[in-house]
């Protein structure tokens, strides 16, 4: 599986998952959120280019839990278009897991 695949100005992030599987879904989040931030950084770019994120819950009443941190994380930046569901997740303790879809940063 790759972290990431790059296809034109677009960047197709694998599924981000939470460290630890324990946490409750504000920490799961977090911790899903700080792991977007690192792959976004890899490439040279930041939250502004993000044009799309699934999120998947194991559980939909975790969605107040999740959304209070993403509205947080979000709080100075324009929000992405997104989706969130509920799906068994692939692993037991997992509450939460997030696909991003981003551009390229400008490279000229």
């Amino acid at each position: 599986m790759s972290e990431a695949v790059i296809v034109g100005d677009i960047v197709f992030f694998a599924g981000q998952v939470p460290d630890d599987l324990t946490a409750d879904i504000t920490t799961q989040t977090q911790q899903v959120l700080a792991k977007v931030d690192a792959a976004l950084a890899r490439i040279g770019g930041s939250r502004a280019d993000i044009a799309s994120v699934q999120i998947w819950l194991a559980d939909i009443t975790d969605f107040e839990g999740m959304n209070a941190v993403w509205d947080d994380w979000f709080r100075r930046v324009h929000p992405p278009a997104r989706a969130t569901g509920s799906v068994n997740l692939a692993r037991k303790g997992m509450r939460v897991e997030m696909i991003v879809i981003a551009r390229t940063p400008d490279r000229s």
